[in-house]
Order: structure tokens, then sequence, then C-alpha cells
């Protein structure tokens, strides 16, 4: 679902998808996830689609928590998962907490309009706060910003995703952001030398500086290596990921991007897509945590 925006440094827009399980396909699966060696990691999923009552029931067989839309995702304009925390609680689920983000050409008509990106994140962050409240999730519950474009954020986009976390800061939930891992061209050093940036790197360097609440990132880092692919049971630490101090890491993704996952092509089906054990048309995007509850949702 995720794409690269354009840096400032780069004059070149570039789109990368990110948390691309969350989106719908028609393709025919070959390949379900690998089983190697266990993990110290709890394994859980994330799609836009709500899978239904029965299949979330099997799926807790093997995964330990799973996204939650609390708004409708990226593309969509409802929310099937909405309703659907009391009755994932008495089936023992944890939480991924996820909040639809904007992207960078809506921030701009926003404000062409006479919004300005920190208003508009305002009213965002409130719609978040109150859905949150809606779905009973309790205190101090994580909600994690999807920012939908990497790379270097630009300046509106960094003043909309800062006023949106400091916004639920604000409120009696934690703020968390959705977003990538994946090192991309940023200019050169004074030196000469090519540099990369990611764009949790990059909300670091500017909550530091600004000196904001911290936020809690769920890391998108699908390139083989460090990721693993289709595997229920990564062997890498989160730090693998590419970024320390992460509260869960997307190593996978449906489709899977080729550029970056050739390594690891064989773990996927035919289609690029990651399937659900037992579940033949069921694709998702596949998360690691410390915690079987990452947004300590319960």
């Amino acid at each position: 679902m995720h794409r690269q925006s354009a840096y400032l440094s780069l004059s070149i827009a570039l789109l990368l998808p990110i948390l691309c399980g969350c989106s719908r396909s028609t393709a025919t699966p070959t390949q379900q996830p690998t089983t190697a060696a266990a993990a110290p990691q709890h394994i859980g999923f994330d799609r836009n689609d709500y899978p239904g009552d029965a299949a979330m029931a099997a799926l807790h067989r093997t995964f330990a928590f799973t996204g939650y839309w609390i708004t409708p995702p990226p593309e969509e304009t409802t929310n099937t998962w909405a309703g659907k925390r009391k009755h994932l609680l008495t089936q023992g689920w944890g939480f991924l907490v996820l909040a639809n983000g904007r992207l960078d050409k809506e921030i701009l008509a926003a404000k062409k309009s006479g919004t300005s990106p920190e208003q508009l994140a305002k009213k965002d962050a409130a719609l978040a706060v109150s859905a949150a409240q809606k779905e009973d999730f309790p205190a101090h519950t994580i909600l994690f910003l999807d920012q939908e474009e990497g790379g270097r954020l630009l300046p509106e986009q960094a003043a909309y995703l800062l006023a949106w976390t400091e916004a639920v800061s604000a409120s009696n939930y934690r703020a968390g952001v959705y977003a990538s891992g994946q090192p991309v061209p940023d200019g050169t050093s004074p030196d000469g030398k090519p540099q990369t940036i990611t764009t949790i790197d990059d909300i670091r360097q500017q909550v530091k500086a600004k000196t904001l609440h911290e936020i809690a990132m769920f890391d998108a880092q699908d390139s083989c290596p460090p990721a693993p692919g289709c595997s229920l049971h990564p062997n890498k630490p989160l730090s693998a990921s590419g970024e320390m101090n992460l509260t869960a890491w997307q190593y996978a993704q449906s489709p899977r991007r080729p550029e970056i996952t050739q390594s690891c092509a064989a773990t996927y089906a035919a289609d690029g897509n990651c399937y659900a054990p037992g579940f033949s048309d069921l694709f998702m995007d596949l998360d690691s945590a410390d915690s079987d509850d990452p947004s300590h949702g319960r």
C-alpha cells in the first residue's frame, strides 16, 4: 500500500507500493508461506479486507496478531474491520491498529482550498481517536498512521504527519507510524558520495530536532535480505530489518516487489502473492513483532 514520494533532494518522484497485501487480487496461488526454523518474534499479518470470522479463527492457529483498520484502508470508502474487535478478542488476537493517512496530492489540494496540512492532520487524528474509542481500544493503544509515500518527506507531508502524531499523543492513545525502512537515494554527501535515506530515519530526525513526542515505528522493509520473503519464521531480529527500536516489521508483501525480492522469489506464489496456510485465495502481508499485541490494544 506504500508508495515512494518525491524527495527533497531529487527532482523525480519514485513510487513503490509497500503495504500491498491490503489490496485486492484475483490471481491463483501456487505457494504458501515456508516453515523454516522457529523465530523469537511473534508473527502476524495485515490486509485491507476482513477475512471473515471463521477464517480469522483458523488463522489464529498460525498468527498471533492482526492488522486492524479503524478507518477505511487506502483507496477504500468502507472499512470491513469495523466492529470486529470484540469478536477477535474472544479468539485471542493481538492488534496492530492502523489509520489511513493522506497522499501528498491530497495534502496539497487541501492546502490550495485553504486547509493547512496541520489542520487536515488534526481533523484526521480526531477521527482516528474517535474510531479507536468506538472500537473500545483501551488507553495507551498505539494508533499507526499509514504513511503511504516514502523517502525523505516533503515539507507538507512532514507537517501533516507530525501534526497527526502530536494530536494523537495529546489524547489517551499513543502515536505510531507505518513507514518505509527501505533505503532510497538521497543526493550526495559533501565529499561526493551517494547517500540514502529511509522514511523512518527522516521522521525520527525531525522528531528529535523538534523535540516532539516519541513515535512507535512499524517498518515496511521487504527487501531480501534482510527480509526472508513469504516465510512464517523469519530468522532475523527486528533490528535486522534495517531500523532499530521497531514495534513491528512488515517483511513480506502481496504482491511482492520483484526488483527487491529476487533472492526470495521462490517463497512466494507464482502470481507474486503470499497466501495464508490452508487458504487458496487469502493473500496477505506478513509482520513480525516482539509482542503478540504490538499496539497493546487488548
